[in-house]
């Protein structure tokens, strides 16, 4: 009546539980019923009920494999080890198995219970299935410890006459070798013994013993070598020449599994030893001529065999025959099969190459494998199997299924191929045709480094130019749709268009074609506007219609409109080189070749000037020292708006208006000629956008002169050419001032450093002006790595030579000197404005120093 009143009671049957359990409909409905049955168990544990306690620990198993905490019942497993009865011992060592291991802390704790209160009644039990029961459970959960003090009692059980026993001693001596390697010695001599036994389940577990051994100890490797190898040549032996055997027949091939064994513990004693591998040779050539093929565990024997004959000092003959049969895996239906034949082929490219290579239409045809797996690892292999003699024929038959191949073993098989020609490319007019015929079936899949290699290549083929361009302007018009092959056609029809419209450099083998220009042009045109081209695309087409523009000259104005569409373009890359096209302003030739005569000097002087070192830059470079940077001074500066609409302004020719709209200067102002600007007004400031007037000597900013430090020696380069295209702008030139002396002025000082400027004009030239700084150190400290940096507006050009030294002596022994030039291209409208920026090192910490010179004599 209790049971049909309470059927989560400790009495309920396991099945009765499990099947309430798969009755639930939701997982809140699983807890509640494992709930109350745990609840259930543990008042049976408390009450000490021992009629079910079997059958709860059971229980308690199914409900840990739903992923429950059972922890409660651990200890439940020790009083059914202990019971008397087969049962309750089977369903306690079960517990023991599932519910506890070695990592947890009590597991330890009941090992010890185990082996004092166990030990003599079960491992010397007379009923050997008891024993088998300790056996298997210590085989699964043995700690070092336990291992150390059981070894003795597996060592005499290996020796037992039940060969069930001899079984499962064996399998818990693999336990305790890998616990304790130390140990291995112990059991040496019966690991050999058991290879005598008739029974397969002995045998296979002696076999799996004995490579255990050899893992853990060399002494053990050695032993087995010289004692084993008998015994496991005779088991190999028996095994296949022995009769039909029902209980170990699989498939009309008996026992694979130990067939599979022996050939594993033959690979570790031959592996690395001659005598051993010449040994087994002859019996590893029977069982691989012997073994049926058309069954699944034939075939998993020939696989162990293969692998056993590559692993060890085997002849060649006998290696020829594995990897034939590796071919004859290659043509089985089986996937499987065929997989790793295929990587077992990989591996034995190290041992014979040439025996693979005989299989190599074989391992093509899995190349065109419907299974993804099998062809890219026959693509791998493929690829070792390329040599100087079959390269050609290999990738011929490469780039033959490229055209067929799926989209997604494309990209894969581009690659290989792509390598293979680089790699085995023995002229470059068949390097060319390949790579010709990638870039046309899959272009898109063609890496970037590969087209860039190909354009280097016919750049400096000038005598195949010709025929690049021909062949790529018939593959552009078939394939316009691969990108790479786009981008490199365009390119060698901007460099070589002449070449394809005038049929230049024809080779024996071509046939001549008509191109006209507007052909080339046409198929540029096209290649720009193709939906589907990216950036890189497009802006490649645009530079090849500007070089088309100067090679065709007819078509120029037809290019002209097709660039001028992107001007518009939101991409400004596109729009910057839609921009080319357009023409330099007209120069007087005549005034620049003179201008240029007299300042060539000056010139040579700026051109060795290189990059300015950085705040805190250890470079030891001289004063003045920088590199000219990509961007224009006005941009750096930041110098967008200097001054307001002009009120008077000399008259100019429109094609000064062009120059200054060229160069970005304005040359006007809102004071007359002559005149100074107000005193409200900081010039400066408002050219280099500073909010308030700075500190002659304050705190260092870096921001403020990183831009400057680089514009001073923009247009050093271009100094004269641009002061000369200047000196004949302005509408009036003063003259008063050729021959005025301008006394020396302190630019700069602080506590540390003095700077002093001397200036000096040329007559006929009185914007310009060279300034003498003279730069005293004030300390008792040298400075080193001294760098003197300015900036100005862009209406003044500024030029630096390099200073007489980048070391300042202490305490103003010497002084430092370096020349400034300086040209104000709005002389008597303007006056000079300068920030000066001033790094040294003192004891190898860097200094900053900077300020704003404003102190300039009048007419400068």
């Amino acid at each position: 009546m209790d049971l049909a009143i309470n059927p989560f009671s400790s009495g309920t049957r396991l099945r009765d539980m499990i099947r309430a359990i798969r009755a639930c409909k939701t997982a809140a409905e699983e807890r509640a019923v494992v709930r109350r049955e745990c609840a259930a168990i543990r008042a049976a544990i408390s009450e000490g009920d021992q009629d079910y306690r079997h059958r709860n620990m059971a229980k308690l198993m199914f409900i840990h494999m739903l992923g429950y905490p059972t922890h409660f019942g651990q200890m439940e497993c020790l009083k059914l080890i202990a019971a008397a009865g087969f049962p309750e011992k089977r369903i306690g060592y079960l517990g023991l198995m599932l519910l506890l291991d070695e990592r947890q802390e009590n597991a330890m704790f009941c090992f010890e219970h185990l082996v004092v209160l166990n030990a003599d009644r079960d491992l010397n039990h007379s009923n050997q299935f008891i024993v088998g029961l300790a056996l298997c459970a210590l085989g699964n959960i043995c700690s070092a410890e336990m291992a150390r003090d059981l070894s003795p009692e597996v060592e005499r059980l290996l020796q037992s006459r039940e060969p069930n026993t001899k079984k499962k001693a064996a399998l818990c001596s693999i336990r305790i070798v890998r616990k304790v390697p130390d140990l291995a010695e112990n059991f040496m001599g019966s690991a050999v013994s058991l290879l005598k036994e008739k029974h397969h389940g002995v045998l296979i577990s002696a076999v799996q013993l004995c490579a255990e051994l050899c893992k853990a100890s060399k002494e053990a490797l050695e032993y087995l070598r010289k004692n084993c190898l008998d015994g496991l040549v005779r088991i190999l032996r028996d095994v296949s020449n022995s009769s039909y055997a029902p209980e170990y027949d699989i498939a009309g091939i008996t026992d694979p599994f130990l067939h599979i064994r022996v050939l594993k513990l033959m690979r570790i004693l031959g592996q690395g030893d001659a005598d051993c591998s010449e040994f087994v040779n002859d019996i590893l050539a029977q069982v691989a001529t012997k073994t049926e093929s058309n069954k699944n565990a034939g075939n998993a024997i020939l696989y162990e065999c293969v692998e056993t004959i590559m692993g060890i000092e085997a002849t060649s003959g006998l290696r020829v025959l594995a990897i034939n049969i590796l071919g004859r895996f290659l043509s089985n239906r089986d996937n499987n099969i065929r997989y790793v034949a295929l990587n077992m082929l990989m591996k034995a490219m190290e041992v014979d190459t040439q025996a693979v290579q005989r299989h190599r239409a074989t391992i093509l045809e899995c190349v065109k494998d419907a299974d993804v797996s099998i062809r890219k690892r026959a693509l791998e292999l493929v690829y070792l199997l390329v040599n100087d003699a079959n390269a050609k024929s290999l990738t011929k038959e490469l780039v033959d299924y490229l055209e067929v191949s799926d989209q997604d073993f494309k990209d894969d098989l581009t690659a290989k191929i792509c390598s293979i020609v680089e790699k085995f490319s023995q002229d470059k007019l068949w390097y060319l045709d390949q790579m010709f015929k990638v870039l046309s079936l899959a272009g898109n899949y063609v890496k970037d480094d590969v087209w860039h290699a190909l354009i280097v290549l016919i750049s400096n083929a000038s005598e195949l130019q010709g025929y690049s361009v021909r062949s790529l302007y018939k593959a552009l018009l078939a394939c316009g749709e691969q990108e790479s092959l786009v981008r490199v056609a365009v390119w060698c029809t901007g460099e070589y268009g002449e070449m394809l419209v005038n049929n230049v450099g024809m080779l024996d083998i071509e046939e001549p074609i008509t191109v006209t220009e507007s052909d080339a042009v046409d198929a540029v045109e096209v290649s720009l506007k193709r939906y589907s081209a990216d950036v890189t695309t497009r802006a490649m087409c645009l530079v090849s219609l500007l070089k088309l523009s100067s090679r065709f000259p007819p078509t120029s104005e037809r290019i002209k409109e097709i660039v001028a569409q992107n001007k518009g373009n939101t991409v400004l890359e596109l729009q910057q080189r839609s921009s080319l096209l357009e023409r330099m302003p007209v120069i007087d030739e005549a005034s620049y070749l003179a201008k240029r005569a007299a300042s060539t000097q000056a010139t040579i002087s700026s051109d060795k000037l290189a990059a300015a070192a950085t705040p805190g830059s250890s470079l030891k470079l001289p004063n003045g020292v920088a590199k000219p940077p990509p961007a224009p001074l006005a941009d750096l500066l930041d110098l967008s708006s200097d001054d307001a609409p002009a009120t008077t302004s000399a008259p100019t020719t429109a094609p000064n208006d062009f120059l200054q709209d060229l160069l970005g200067i304005g040359l006007t102002d809102t004071s007359t000629a002559g005149g100074a600007p107000s005193a409200s007004t900081d010039i400066l400031m408002d050219l280099l956008s500073i909010g308030s007037s700075p500190v002659q000597n304050g705190p260092p900013t870096v921001s403020n002169f990183s831009l400057p430090g680089q514009a001073e020696t923009k247009v050093a380069p271009v100094t004269p050419q641009v002061v000369d295209l200047l000196d004949g702008l302005s509408s009036s030139t003063s003259l008063s001032d050729e021959n005025t002396a301008y006394p020396p002025i302190t630019a700069f000082q602080s506590a540390a450093l003095k700077i002093t400027f001397n200036f000096k004009k040329q007559s006929g030239k009185p914007q310009e002006t060279t300034i003498h700084a003279s730069f005293t150190n004030l300390t008792s400290n040298t400075f080193t790595d001294f760098i003197f940096q300015a900036a100005v507006p862009k209406f003044i050009q500024l030029r630096l030579d390099p200073a007489s030294s980048n070391t300042l002596p202490a305490s103003g022994n010497d002084s430092v000197t370096q020349s400034l030039s300086v040209t104000n291209n709005q002389h008597g409208q303007k006056p000079l404005a300068m920030r000066i920026r001033i790094t040294y090192k003192v004891n190898g910490e860097d200094r900053l120093e900077q300020g704003q010179i404003n102190n300039f004599p009048a007419g400068l």
